[in-house]
């Protein structure tokens, strides 16, 4: 496994997209004050912002899961300004981890403010 992910939403044990994560390795869990969730509707989104916390599982993933991510969260590396969420490294528990920001204004979003998705 080549890269190290984290996950807020639905890719957690248990919600609807867990199972692109079914050859990822489970790392752990954390709790990491550097981000804040965005309710979206049937997603959340997470921008880099001050927060009491956000509860992310961290993976060990191959190359295959991470095209598969990137295209269920519209991440288009060499793209940014047409990407739903852009992929960007944060310190975790676990070591440096991929995440996935939100990448469109928040404005009338509601912040979870539980940090739980």
């Amino acid at each position: 496994m080549k890269h190290q992910v984290i996950v807020y939403g639905t890719l957690k044990r248990g919600h609807d997209n867990h199972h692109l994560l079914a050859r990822a390795r489970f790392l752990g869990e954390d709790r990491l004050t550097g981000l804040t969730l965005y309710n979206l509707g049937p997603y959340p989104g997470a921008r880099l912002e001050p927060s009491s916390g956000v509860s992310v599982e961290a993976y060990a993933v191959d190359d295959r899961t991470l095209r598969a991510l990137d295209e269920l969260e519209d991440c288009f590396p060499d793209r940014p300004e047409q990407s739903l969420y852009l992929r960007q490294r944060v310190a975790t528990r676990f070591g440096p981890c991929w995440v996935y920001l939100y990448n469109r204004p928040v404005r009338a979003s509601q912040r979870i403010d539980s940090g739980t998705w």
